[in-house]
């Protein structure tokens, strides 16, 4: 009997042991840098002589529909009249060129301090390309009307129409749709097939569509308060398998939980800097160039950042416009976040690779810039992100996006009436499926609600609730 129990000790501490090692799993550059394609595994590297197989996964982005509807897309202000503003085109263009250049900082502070490592993983040359690419695919997955947009499809199954449809789901089927999440359809655009768009998506590598994923684990695992990688969540139970095969492929840690959870990819910590610096700088000369903010506030802003005892001559001497003024300081701010940024990456390369990293890179900036940061996360909330047009903006558009789901989502549910049958043919061939489930004709809906452009959801809203009336094209 003692034997017995000596053995049952020893397996149940062997079995503790192997799960620790699981949950501590540390990563690992060779495997985290993947050329293998997603949809087309058999075909191996590309023999383009032209472009690396992450430059193709850049260039099919750029000429992707998606990408493309991006530019009628709100980032914070309502798309533009006579004065320009970014929308998420640009965004996300100018979010790809800053992860490049951090990327490429990395790279050079690698060959300098640590050349062993480039010489045992030549693909770590190819992370600039990388997050270039994942950059431009970061925001895909938004719908129309940005957060406000993700709050109406949410608030559609928790207080609207949508909750009768509650028992007829899975728990995790139920909370892909009561938190809707921009990041998890990104992942589900990139590798779900569409009717008649290919089996295959867009078969990017395995390591751009993982520098994507933020929050790498199921909607019923996220919105942990204090964990970064929880904070929302990545992927929908439609596309859990197909996640599961990218983490299993570059190695990714997993959590030891009841609940699919994976520690982030390093390089989604280089796309996730590039956005927060972007958007946050960018988002002060747009309310410049709005008269929201004046001159002499955004320049108190970026000053800081400057890190040139001449910047004061050179805005007097050498610049009248004030718009040219502020795009030089925003150059300034943006070059020096960068710099910090990929440096504190190179400096924590340890505790990504262990997956224990729980800050972003810009929380993570020292003084004298991390005061100046701060400010301006302030003033944005305060005075960018509550100006009277964005909040207009949010509500009217929270309210298309509601009224859209309440056509479409028994449209195609149950397609069983002449009305009915009518707005099932105003959904595009590629969004509809085969599959009867209720979760899968939901998500149907939602792949052609949330892919609308902020103008396209604004005349189809009009057009099926008798506002107006469709013009001949």
């Amino acid at each position: 009997m003692a034997f017995i129990l000596n053995i049952s000790h020893s397996f149940f501490l062997l079995f503790n042991f192997a799960r620790k090692l699981k949950k501590h799993k540390i990563m690992d550059w060779k495997r985290l840098l993947s050329n293998k394609r997603f949809g087309q595994e058999q075909y191996g590297a590309s023999s383009d002589r032209a472009r690396s197989d992450f430059q193709r996964d850049y260039d099919r982005l750029i000429f992707s529909s998606p990408f493309r509807r991006l530019q009628n897309k709100t980032q914070v202000f309502p798309l533009p009249g006579s004065i320009f503003v970014h929308n998420r085109l640009t965004h996300s263009l100018e979010v790809a060129s800053v992860a490049r250049s951090m990327a490429n900082i990395f790279v050079n502070t690698t060959e300098e301090k640590n050349p062993q490592l480039l010489k045992d993983v030549p693909l770590l040359n190819e992370v600039g390309n990388i997050v270039a690419a994942a950059a431009l695919a970061h925001d895909l997955g938004n719908p129309a009307f940005g957060h406000s947009g993700e709050a109406a499809i949410s608030r559609y199954f928790t207080d609207g129409d949508g909750r009768v449809y509650q028992k007829q789901m899975s728990d995790a089927q139920w909370h892909d749709l009561i938190n809707f999440e921009g990041n998890a359809n990104a992942i589900r655009i990139l590798t779900h097939p569409l009717k008649g768009k290919g089996n295959d998506a867009y078969a990017l590598t395995y390591s751009t569509l993982a520098s994507i994923a933020k929050y790498p684990c199921a909607s019923i695992a996220g919105r942990e308060k204090g964990i970064l990688h929880r904070k929302k969540y990545g992927f929908f139970q439609s596309e859990e398998d197909s996640f599961k095969r990218i983490a299993s492929e570059l190695g990714l840690a997993q959590e030891d939980s009841e609940y699919l959870i994976y520690k982030r990819h390093p390089l989604v910590y280089l796309v996730e800097a590039a956005d927060d610096i972007c958007y946050s700088i960018i988002d002060l000369e747009d309310a410049h160039r709005l008269k929201i903010l004046s001159y002499e506030e955004v320049k108190g802003y970026l000053l800081p950042f400057a890190n040139s005892k001449t910047i004061e001559d050179r805005l007097q001497n050498d610049y009248e416009d004030d718009d040219a003024k502020i795009g030089l300081l925003r150059a300034k701010a943006i070059n020096t976040l960068t710099v910090a940024c990929a440096e504190i990456f190179y400096r924590e390369q340890e505790a990504l690779l262990q997956g224990t990293l729980n800050k972003s890179l810009t929380d993570l900036i020292s003084e004298p810039y991390i005061t100046a940061w701060k400010a301006i996360e302030k003033v944005s909330i305060e005075r960018i992100y509550n100006f009277s047009s964005v909040i207009q903006k949010e509500v009217a558009g929270y309210k298309i996006m509601a009224g859209l789901l309440e056509e479409f989502v028994p449209a195609l549910i149950h397609n069983d009436t002449h009305y009915y049958k009518k707005l099932v043919k105003l959904i595009p061939k590629q969004y509809h499926t085969d599959l009867t489930d209720i979760y899968s004709r939901t998500q149907s809906v939602l792949d052609f609600v949330s892919g609308m452009t902020d103008l396209y959801a604004v005349d189809l809203y009009r057009n099926i609730k008798g506002i107006s009336f469709p013009s001949e094209t």
